[in-house]
């Protein structure tokens, strides 16, 4: 399922504004934020992840129950990450310290039987909740969360529907992502000749509006001027996690997400989330392996992934603002000016930010002007199961036709009948090709893609 949408001739569709209260302010701590999609919990051991720095762990109960707790060990600071998990309880791997559902603890070796455990040998929790397939964390206290402000997709829930779902982690803030995804101008040159991505031709001034701005977000719209009458496409930003592409074909009944959910993990980390959902041509998201499709969807977003490093990078070096740093057009940055200026207004809760004029603990002058942007593996594969598991089997596919074919060039070498001889070793060619395959496709699921 394409991640971009710039073809389609669209109309609004239902809003996630529509569900939301109305808030004068912004608290970054009084929201949902997306983790993982449940497919991609590893089963049976933790799962680490981070906001704004605050290291966080992940893992199930033996009741399934999803649990959250702050990555650290009240003993000696050990990040439970590390642990393992014994009978639904997370286990320390540096003294055995075993906490529960709400960070108790409820065991620690050391202590003689008779002996209490600690008041305060305990780890803070936090609400978690699965939603549409994906795991949300909320930020505050447990008693503060709204389950009712999760931004779902009401579509989803509607029969005939169906969706594609890739996780990413990045090597920027979540501002530069968000400023990406909510810019249409660039897809045409940046993903010019990618399958579901641009062309160059297509670039072109464009009509931009801000429809609606407030603490919850932006609501905005954009078409092409190059054809007259042309139909508006919608973007939304929903505060602080998602920004939404929808389109109506009205005359056919079809429509189509693209829902660009997000974390900020930390300074220069964050981790994408997309889920493509749509209820016509249903079949080749039925019948393709999500690992193919993420295959196309890593090359897409690696398009952009060095071009906003090296923003960031040289943004931070400068240390000034980004009013005296951008040249912004009418007709292709409105939306992306806005949403930094929703920065300058709501983002003073933030632990950091860089809005239009302002920003708040950004780094400068230090950093280096060619960021180390990771390899697709440690970015994606690691983190999604069903590339991981293709992974592994393309590696044991490849050994195992390496050793196939040592085995049948030995029995060529042995072998005294010619037929016998001549089998065994078109059978060891043969066995050759496919671990050179295995070992192209491996590749896939370890580099990132260049334009060079």
């Amino acid at each position: 399922m394409s991640l971009e949408t710039e073809t389609l001739q669209v109309t609004p569709v239902t809003s996630t504004f529509e569900t939301l209260e109305e808030k004068q302010e912004f608290n970054w701590r009084q929201c949902w934020y997306p983790v993982t999609f449940v497919q991609d919990l590893p089963a049976n051991r933790p799962h680490s992840f981070s906001l704004y720095d605050e290291p966080l762990v992940l893992f199930k109960d033996q009741n399934g129950q999803l649990i959250c707790l702050t990555d650290r060990c009240p003993h000696r600071t050990a990040k439970l990450s590390e642990g393992q998990i014994i009978d639904g309880k997370i286990e320390c791997l540096y003294h055995g310290w075993q906490f529960g559902n709400d960070g108790q603890c409820l065991h620690i070796p050391q202590l003689p039987a008779d002996a209490k455990i600690p008041v305060n040998a305990c780890v803070p929790s936090f609400k978690v909740v699965e939603r549409q397939g994906m795991i949300w964390v909320w930020a505050g206290e447990k008693e503060t969360a709204v389950d009712e402000i999760i931004p779902i997709l009401p579509d989803l829930d509607k029969p005939g529907f169906v969706r594609a779902d890739f996780i990413l982690d990045l090597p920027y803030d979540q501002a530069y992502l968000v400023e990406n995804v909510i810019d249409p101008a660039h897809v045409a040159i940046s993903h010019h000749g990618t399958r579901g991505g641009g062309n160059r031709k297509n670039s072109q001034p464009l009509e931009m509006e801000v429809l609606e701005s407030s603490a919850q977000g932006i609501r905005g719209r954009w078409r092409g001027t190059n054809k007259s009458n042309e139909a508006w496409k919608y973007i939304d930003f929903v505060a602080p996690s998602l920004v939404l592409n929808t389109a109506y074909i009205e005359e056919r009944d079809w429509t189509f997400g693209l829902a660009l959910y997000s974390i900020p993990l930390g300074k220069g980390r964050c981790r994408l989330l997309a889920r493509g959902y749509r209820n016509f041509m249903t079949w080749g998201v039925k019948l393709r392996p999500r690992w193919l499709d993420h295959l196309n969807t890593n090359k897409i977003l690696e398009q952009d992934l060095p071009l906003i490093a090296g923003q960031q990078s040289e943004i931070e070096r400068l240390g000034t603002s980004l009013k005296e740093l951008y040249l912004p057009l009418k007709t292709s940055d409105i939306l992306v000016i806005e949403f930094r200026k929703w920065l300058d207004k709501f983002g003073s809760s933030l632990p950091f930010y860089h809005g239009y004029s302002t920003w708040k603990n950004v780094e400068n002058g230090e950093l280096n002007p060619k960021p180390i942007l990771l390899d697709r593996f440690s970015r994606h594969t690691l983190i999604c199961s069903s590339c991981n598991r293709a992974y592994q089997v393309t590696n044991t596919v490849k050994q195992s036709c390496i050793g196939v074919a040592i085995a049948l060039t030995f029995v060529a070498i042995l072998a005294d009948d010619s037929r016998i001889r001549i089998a065994a070793i078109s059978l060891s060619i043969v066995a050759v090709v496919m671990s050179a395959i295995a070992q192209i496709l491996k590749t896939h699921f370890e580099r990132s893609y260049t334009r060079h």
